[in-house]
């Protein structure tokens, strides 16, 4: 018996075991949330990937950037000497 669970981060992104190996994607799509990041990181402005991925809003991509933020600040980090 396989057991799959479904979680919603926000209205834009949600986590499903089914999807994506249970990384964060944006709902109703399987374009994983670290994708978008490092599109961003990269320097793609978000038009940019908007042209890219139409199926996208700014509202979620600004999600996006939320979610990473707020998953950064719950992280504990140790100093290494």
């Amino acid at each position: 018996i396989l057991f799959f669970m479904k979680t919603i981060i926000n209205r834009h992104i949600s986590i499903d075991s089914a999807f994506c190996h249970g990384r964060p994607v944006f709902k109703g799509t399987r374009i994983p949330v670290s994708t978008i990041l490092e599109l961003i990181e990269s320097g793609m402005s978000i038009e940019e990937i908007l042209q890219g991925f139409p199926s996208l809003t700014k509202k979620g991509i600004q999600a996006a950037l939320h979610f990473a933020a707020q998953v950064i600040e719950k992280e504990e980090f140790i100093p290494v000497a």
